[in-house]
């Protein structure tokens, strides 16, 4: 049986490798939405699951992002994994994600000066853009720091 430490760091170390991975399937998703021109007019009961879908993984993703993960896990396991280095990287994958969010939306407004789009179309793109951000660079960060 493994101690809370050993199992901490073993979470760690998978939770290193799986959010860069987790950030590309996210992209890849999103980036299937698009080419198939379902940012639009969402009218059909299959355009309601996607954008359900999306919202779902998306608030998952994002309530990962903020408190580190693994919430079936003991508190002293997660306590472990959430270490002071952890925070850190947390923080600035956070304040990445947030400043590509902004810059999302700075483009997009400048796009839709000359090709309009729809407030959900560019809600979607700004928050997608956002928590890849920040799922790469936590996972990144993370993987560096374990060695």
């Amino acid at each position: 049986m493994m101690s809370h430490a050993e199992r901490a760091d073993r979470l760690s170390r998978r939770r290193a490798r799986m959010l860069p991975l987790l950030a590309v399937f996210f992209l890849t998703q999103q980036a299937a939405f698009f080419l198939e021109g379902s940012g639009g007019d969402a009218g059909r009961t299959v355009d309601h699951v996607k954008l359900g879908a999306w919202l779902l993984l998306s608030g998952v993703l994002l309530a990962a992002l903020w408190t580190g993960g693994f919430w079936l896990q003991k508190r002293e396991v997660r306590d472990l994994m959430d270490d002071e280095v952890t925070r850190g990287h947390r923080a600035a994958a956070l304040s990445l994600g947030f400043l590509v969010a902004m810059l999302t939306a700075i483009a997009l407004y400048l796009v839709d000066l000359f090709e309009p789009m729809t407030a959900r179309m560019a809600i979607h793109l700004v928050v997608t853009a956002g928590i890849a951000a920040a799922l790469l660079r936590f996972g990144l960060l993370e993987r560096r720091a374990l060695g």
